[in-house]
């Protein structure tokens, strides 16, 4: 499949400095950037019926975790919002098992693509990961199940909506939360959205929509699945610098197996 049948180039012209510069000022802006219809029908088709091929693959798993994904710090209270915990419960399939022909795999080989992110971005380069397992991730979400909030340790993420749930499943989001570099933490704000008291921002994503979102100083979560149809997610994960590939331990965590 070319690049044309599965990106809509003439609704987002990925090549052209102009469009690329208005994207990249407005994503600098707000910290997400929505493409809606990004990927073609036909396209975004094939990827949803690879997955649920593949479906019987799914590595599931619920966690409990604080919205800093980092381990309990004992000077605080277990209460408090370093240490509260959320819920986070998902299927996954990993990169190894994506057909090398599917459309996902093409988009994100594609070197007009990558390019397109990097002056987005404003990085150098793109890279796969190293591992083969990381690279590209399906994430299922079926009814019930969710994404708790929690901070990004990435400066970005990259993901397309392969099929939208049809109740809940909500991406939910609050900007500049926190300022990781000079630790601030936020903790009062956490607080105040872990107990549902502060207004967030949705991002609506229908099928083939792509998002870029800064999160690591936004806070973030999927809320609750709560139709019977599963909402997969297509996570596009890239480096600045080639080589690099999660460590064991993440790949253990995430997909139940290093290879």
């Amino acid at each position: 499949m070319d690049l044309n049948e599965i990106i809509d180039l003439k609704a987002f012209p990925i090549g052209d400095a102009d469009f690329r510069a208005a994207c990249k000022k407005e994503f600098e802006e707000t910290g997400v950037f929505v493409m809606p219809g990004f990927v073609q029908k036909h396209a975004i088709d094939t990827i949803r019926d690879e997955g649920m091929a593949n479906k019987d693959k799914v590595f599931k798993s619920t966690k409990q975790h604080n919205v800093y994904l980092a381990p309990k710090d004992d000077s605080f209270a277990d209460d408090h919002a370093r240490n509260r915990l959320v819920t986070s419960s998902k299927g996954c399939i990993t990169d190894d098992l994506l057909p090398q022909a599917s459309p996902l795999r093409q988009l994100y080989d594609a070197p007009l693509f990558r390019s397109f992110l990097c002056d987005v971005l404003g990085e150098k380069e793109m890279h796969e990961y190293a591992d083969p397992l990381s690279s590209i991730n399906l994430h299922f979400a079926e009814k019930g199940e969710e994404l708790g909030w929690h901070f990004d340790n990435s400066s970005f993420a990259i993901t397309l909506m392969v099929q939208a749930p049809e109740k809940g499943a909500r991406f939910e989001y609050v900007n500049a939360v926190r300022d990781a570099d000079s630790g601030e933490m936020g903790f009062e704000q956490v607080d105040e959205i872990l107990d549902g008291k502060a207004p967030v921002e949705v991002v609506e994503a229908d099928a083939g929509t792509l998002v870029f979102f800064r999160g690591r100083n936004s806070i973030h979560r999927v809320s609750p699945n709560e139709g019977d149809l599963t909402r997969i997610l297509a996570v596009l994960a890239y480096n600045a610098e080639p080589g690099i590939e999660l460590s064991e331990a993440a790949r253990m965590t995430f997909y139940g197996r290093l290879n």
